[in-house]
């Protein structure tokens, strides 16, 4: 008897989705540049989103880059080593830390769930976690693009992202408790994987996370700027408390990455900076796919009360730094 034959098919993946979700547009753009240039609304709206993608693009593929690079080369056991036992002292200097490991905020969960531990560790991995999507390079960077000639605006961003996760940390240093924590750690990588497959892998999947959630927040941006009537964001700017925590919400609803957020901040052109400080901080901080990710990696009883008192923390703190910085 003959053996049947193996079914070599394979499921498309997201990275061929995406493939061929851009030759798709890339072959119904004459159709569609003509149907958008009859409306002005989507004329608009079009303008908006194609502006907010490309110059966000360039810097999240530098920060996907960045990202493998670490997984590849930087054992978060090596990491571990280097922090001081004093609790405060860890950290400080976690926080500062985060400012030379750029990635994506999805990224630095696992990462921080693998740094965790009982007294300064646990506290550290934190500030890590919380830091290190919000104050590397490359978001200061994009945030001075898409900020041109307002650097108060990545000042303050740097100052209140910080002032965040440090606060978190030492929050977490007297108040955390261990038994919070029901998640075992994850199951970590093949001994035997090459650099090149853990860096290509931690790549693709850092990209296509936050490509897909830069594509959302900028349909948002677009949607934003032709479905909502110029008076709400004329009450908006006018109440600063209301503007305040609409932008916080909205950073958790739309859950962008770190690395392109600051384009979207910047394309509400109606609000104040303060308001768009908050939408920054918290962001990278809390929002959706990081309480989801959280409450995967550490359990639910540690994602509901790090997250919910993250909120309020990143909120405040925006708050106070960009009345003082901003202002």
């Amino acid at each position: 008897m003959t053996a049947a034959p193996t079914d070599r098919r394979r499921r498309l993946g997201s990275l061929e989705g995406l493939l061929l979700s851009l030759i798709a547009l890339a072959v119904s753009a004459g159709a569609v540049s003509a149907f958008v240039t009859r409306h002005v609304d989507l004329r608009t709206a079009a303008t908006v989103f194609c502006g907010v993608f490309v110059q966000a693009l360039p810097f999240l593929v530098l920060g996907v880059v960045l990202s493998g690079l670490i997984a590849a080369y930087v054992s978060a056991e090596r990491l571990a080593r280097w922090l001081p036992r004093r609790p405060s002292a860890a950290v400080l200097v976690a926080g500062l830390g985060g400012a030379a490991l750029p990635g994506c905020e999805c990224g630095s969960v696992p990462v921080a769930r693998r740094l965790f531990g009982p007294g300064s560790t646990g506290a550290a991995a934190l500030t890590f976690m919380l830091s290190a999507p919000a104050i590397n390079p490359v978001v200061l960077v994009a945030t001075a693009v898409a900020f041109p000639g307002q650097p108060a605006m990545v000042a303050a961003r740097c100052v209140a992202s910080l002032a965040t996760a440090v606060v978190m940390g030492l929050l977490w240093a007297r108040f955390g408790r261990g038994e919070w924590v029901t998640r075992k750690l994850p199951d970590p990588p093949a001994g035997d994987a090459s650099r090149w497959a853990v860096f290509s892998a931690a790549a693709r999947h850092d990209f296509l996370q936050a490509a897909s959630f830069l594509v959302l927040g900028a349909l948002a941006a677009a949607a934003l700027r032709v479905l909502v009537p110029a008076w709400v964001f004329d009450h908006l700017a006018g109440n600063l408390l209301v503007g305040v925590l609409v932008m916080a919400l909205l950073a958790v609803v739309l859950a962008l990455c770190s690395e392109a957020d600051a384009f979207v901040a910047a394309s509400l052109t109606m609000l104040p900076l303060v308001p768009k400080l908050v939408f920054l901080v918290v962001g990278p901080a809390i929002d959706v796919k990081l309480a989801a990710m959280q409450a995967g990696m550490f359990g639910r009883p540690f994602a509901l009360r790090f997250g919910s008192t993250t909120f309020v923390v990143a909120t405040v703190t925006a708050t106070l730094v960009g009345s003082v910085m901003l202002t």
